[in-house]
């Protein structure tokens, strides 16, 4: 597999007055393309932080970070505002839909910032996203007319949308139930398999970590731990739950 990401060095350190608080103290990691891994850790353990800076939303004090072999540590604001757009799909744990947007609408949001999608083209794109993730029926809901669990399809769907080469899943599933969960960790593996989207999860629960195929351990601002394990399959768990009844889905 190509290499998508590459950290050397990287440290990050904030500022609370004349105090330094240390986040990230040299951290050396590489991830191949079409990885599904699980960010670990305690909190305070850096890993928040590591996500931030792969997400672009934050640089790093020092080191340099390689995404797709491009040196992006030091780029601009706007051309890091570029990448996430072009590159990176984000999914939170509380979804961050906007309440008075339909689903359809909240999925064709990331296309507004591409100049050359149509109004035709960002429907077009948002309803086969919708598709992937099992809600097309849905498309014209608010968010307040879907589950916890549909919200965070809608979510994932518009992490989709624009192709991204890597999505960073911050506690996708920390707001849901158990059978809620493994629909959505389903997902994900049908992604990373079938479309070989990058998947980094990052997570405080080994329960939910067991469905990545690798965990990458962070504590005191360092990774402790890095194993590649046989990954759970989301699907067969789901299939062994028991079968509820009409308006017990959540």
């Amino acid at each position: 597999m190509s290499e998508l990401i590459r950290v050397e060095h990287l440290t990050k350190t904030y500022y609370l007055g004349e105090v330094q608080v240390p986040a990230l103290k040299g951290v050396d990691l590489t991830i191949p393309a079409g990885e599904c891994i699980a960010i670990m850790g305690a909190s305070g353990s850096g890993k928040s932080t590591f996500m931030n800076i792969l997400g672009c939303l934050d640089r790093p004090t020092q080191g340099k970070y390689f995404l797709e072999g491009k040196d992006v540590s030091g780029l601009s604001r706007d051309e890091l505002a570029q990448i996430r757009n072009q590159k990176i799909g984000f999914v939170f744990q509380n979804f961050n839909l906007l309440g008075r947007t339909t689903a359809l609408e909240n999925v064709e949001l990331p296309l507004y910032y591409r100049h050359n999608h149509s109004s035709r083209d960002r429907r077009r794109a948002a309803r086969e996203a919708l598709k992937t993730v099992g809600l097309r029926d849905r498309e014209h809901h608010l968010p307040s007319q879907l589950s916890g669990g549909q919200q965070q399809r809608v979510a994932i769907a518009r992490a989709l949308v624009n192709q991204p080469s890597l999505i960073l899943a911050d506690e996708p599933t920390g707001n849901l139930d158990t059978r809620t969960s493994l629909e959505i960790l389903d997902i994900f593996q049908r992604l990373n398999r079938e479309s070989l989207i990058t998947i980094i999860l990052v997570t405080h629960e080994p329960d939910i970590a067991r469905y990545a195929g690798r965990h990458v351990v962070f504590r005191d601002g360092k990774v402790i731990q890095d194993e590649r394990i046989q990954p759970r399959q989301a699907a067969d768990d789901l299939a062994r739950l028991p079968i509820l009844a009409e308006g017990e889905l959540s």
